[in-house]
């Protein structure tokens, strides 16, 4: 018999095409960005991102700063990331963004297009799972270099002594890698649960019951959850205020490799159970 053209099954197990699939993901990783930051239906995404730099743009320059006012615009800017941006902008945010990728696709009734192409499915998922989190961290990570700048600025030489000589510098590296977790951790989580409910919101919102009852959880039950991991790496700690500090569990504090690693392989445990989800899935347009 005449041997046949292309590799074999055989030959494509030992030796996988990964240039291909490079090829292929990186393609769809530009539509799927395009399609985030540039389509309509991201405009509220842009006004949850953004609103703390607009109030703060109102303020700024308003009143003469001191030098005593820099310790105060520094919990500031740690109250906006952690009680607006980690709690609810980034988190809604995700929620819009990678629920799109695959549900919204379904509801649109365009799924079936890549699906039906020569592309594996797990890069397809992949591709769009890069994709959503390169949009989610560029709009969120340039709101939060904004609202830093617009706080510190107005001080003048101050805030160059301070960014450059003292903890500024660093508070914001901490706050673009905080940020950039919570981005993969809820985007990963929100792609999964797109996939497992035709309406991903209700279980969403029982995700965010648990993320946000979790300092009154257990310590073991605490590891479970995203928040957790998260609070562990910002430079500037919170106190938890009126009846909830009552009911805070204290935990010991965990060095900043060992709870990026716990949520990288958090977000890792997701993504693979996703690709498994992503195999099997079935598009029956008559129940969407």
């Amino acid at each position: 018999m005449p041997r046949q053209n292309g590799p074999t099954l055989r030959e494509r197990r030992v030796h996988p095409p990964w240039g291909l699939w490079w090829i292929q993901g990186r393609r769809l990783v530009r539509i799927e960005v395009r399609r985030n930051l540039f389509s309509w239906k991201a405009g509220w995404i842009y006004v949850l991102a953004f609103t703390p730099t607009l109030i703060l743009a109102i303020h700024a320059g308003m009143d003469a700063r001191s030098a005593r006012d820099i310790e105060g615009d520094t919990e500031v800017l740690a109250r906006i990331v952690q009680l607006f941006y980690l709690r609810l902008a980034i988190f809604f945010g995700c929620l819009g963004i990678f629920s799109r990728l695959i549900r919204g696709e379904m509801i649109e009734r365009s799924l079936h297009f890549f699906l039906l192409s020569p592309v594996r499915r797990e890069v397809l998922l992949l591709a769009k799972f890069v994709a959503g989190s390169i949009s989610a961290l560029l709009l969120f990570e340039s709101a939060i270099v904004a609202d830093f700048a617009l706080l510190y600025l107005p001080f003048g030489g101050m805030a160059w002594t301070y960014i450059l000589n003292g903890p500024g510098l660093g508070q914001l590296a901490a706050y673009l890698g905080v940020a950039a977790l919570a981005c993969l951790g809820y985007g990963s989580v929100f792609l999964l649960l797109s996939m497992i409910f035709r309406n991903p919101t209700p279980a969403a919102m029982v995700f965010l019951l648990w993320e946000t009852i979790n300092p009154v959880l257990p310590s073991l039950l605490q590891k479970l959850s995203i928040a957790s991991y998260l609070r562990h790496l910002m430079p500037v700690a919170i106190a938890p205020e009126g009846f909830f500090a009552l009911l805070t569990v204290e935990t010991e504090p965990t060095a900043a490799w060992t709870a990026t690693l716990g949520l990288l392989l958090l977000i890792l445990a997701v993504l693979v159970y996703a690709c498994f989800r992503m195999r099997t899935l079935e598009i029956r347009y008559t129940t969407e």
